[in-house]
């Protein structure tokens, strides 16, 4: 990834649900002037969700998920249904696609009420309106408005046409509109630089460390000190004790790579700020307090007690990674219980986590924050404790509190 791309956990995640054949793919066809989607008069065409980051205007850079019909038919059509179902843990907003030729179903009904329980902003398209007079589209309007009841309070039902373009620069401008108003602009490290000092990003280059780039914690925090004017500089933990002795004076924080966080620790004097990429990241998305939670849990697990390792990526894995090998021996040696290990990775995530009785997360960096809250919130409802790979290793080395001392009090 080349460091002016818009990484897609940044970019807002567009679902486009509905049943088969309802014209879904022939819509997001006519929103971006491509043809990203196979369209079929066969029901089913879409049999996995598909994503495609790109810039949509007025929105601009968006990831559109294109899924599975939800009335989808079999023991293969179920998983199916499932897997469009879980695209609603990734949507930013959520568009449901209906038929001006078919009447709304329980189907569509209960995908909407869906929607509305996870507190996803919501439209509605009523796709091949070419087809009827602007009267029979009106009474079709509101026909549905009165099938799917209250769960369509609030909402606004658009007439559209795939094949014509009828008000597909409308339907654009109001998922535009669908974004509430932007928080405060969160920063994940321009806000705690030292004015007139330096800060020092440590990343280890092993034969774990992605050849010929750097990761996209790394990326974002560099480009998020620049913006702000800041000076920083890139050392390995190897050589950051010389780096820091020729520097005496002159460095006010250090960002970390958890997993060299105990030996980084001792290296850097206590005078100087100190935390990780992982600890910035979780406050950046508004996770730092559900995840700081729960590392206490650690304290608590019993022989025979499960943990489950997940993270967001796929990777290739190394004979020392840090999910498979390094936390579970970190955590085995500082419990000295005899634990049970399970790991997820990619869009995996258990729907049953109830057996668990810790979960250690990576920092989500290719997760959107939609996502990593519906994962957290997951944990929390089925009341197991959820942490991250930064926090539980701070909390192993015993320098908790120290790497949260930058960000005490800036949340």
């Amino acid at each position: 990834m080349g460091m002016n791309s818009i990484p897609s956990a940044e970019r807002v995640h567009i679902g486009i649900f509905g049943k088969r054949n309802s014209g879904k793919s022939s819509l997001i066809n006519a929103m971006t002037g491509q043809r990203l989607s196979i369209v079929s008069e066969v029901k089913g065409t879409t049999t996995d969700p598909v994503q495609k980051a790109m810039e949509l205007l007025p929105l601009g850079p968006v990831v559109l998920i294109d899924t599975p019909g939800i009335d989808d038919e079999g023991a293969l059509g179920a998983m199916r249904v499932g897997r469009s179902l879980q695209m609603l843990n990734k949507s930013d907003m959520a568009l449901l696609v209906l038929d001006a030729g078919r009447k709304v179903t329980e189907e569509d009904k209960a995908l909407l009420a869906r929607i509305r329980a996870k507190k996803i902003p919501c439209m509605i398209a009523l796709n091949q309106c070419d087809l009827f007079t602007e009267q029979e589209i009106n009474r079709q309007i509101q026909e549905t408005k009165q099938k799917l009841g209250e769960e369509a309070a609030g909402i606004q039902i658009l007439p559209v046409s795939a094949s014509s373009g009828y008000h597909i620069t409308e339907l654009k401008e109001a998922l535009a509109g669908l974004l509430s108003e932007e928080e405060p602009s969160r920063r994940i490290a321009a806000d705690l630089i030292i004015p007139g000092k330096l800060t020092i990003l440590v990343i280890p280059i092993d034969k774990a460390a992605p050849k010929g780039r750097l990761i996209l914690p790394q990326q974002q925090t560099i480009r998020d000190i620049l913006e702000a004017g800041g000076a920083c500089l890139v050392v390995r933990d190897t050589e950051l004790s010389q780096v820091l002795s020729s520097l005496e004076g002159q460095v006010g924080l250090v960002i970390t790579d958890s997993q060299a966080f105990g030996a980084v620790s001792r290296i850097v004097p206590e005078g100087i700020l100190l935390t990780s990429f992982s600890i910035l990241f979780a406050r950046y998305k508004g996770e730092l307090e559900p995840l700081l939670s729960g590392v206490g849990a650690l304290e608590e697990l019993k022989d025979g007690d499960r943990v489950l390792i997940s993270e967001g990526c796929t990777h290739h894995r190394q004979c020392d990674d840090i999910g498979t090998v390094k936390i579970p021996g970190w955590i085995s040696a500082y419990t000295g219980k005899k634990l049970h290990f399970s790991f997820t990775s990619g869009g995996e995530f258990p729907s049953d986590l109830s057996s668990y009785g810790l979960i250690v997360h990576c920092g989500g960096c290719m997760l959107n924050a939609r996502e990593m809250r519906y994962r957290i919130a997951c944990a929390l409802d089925a009341g197991v404790p959820i942490t991250n790979y930064g926090m539980l290793i701070a909390s192993i080395k015993g320098i908790l509190e120290r790497s949260l001392a930058p960000v005490r009090g800036k949340q």
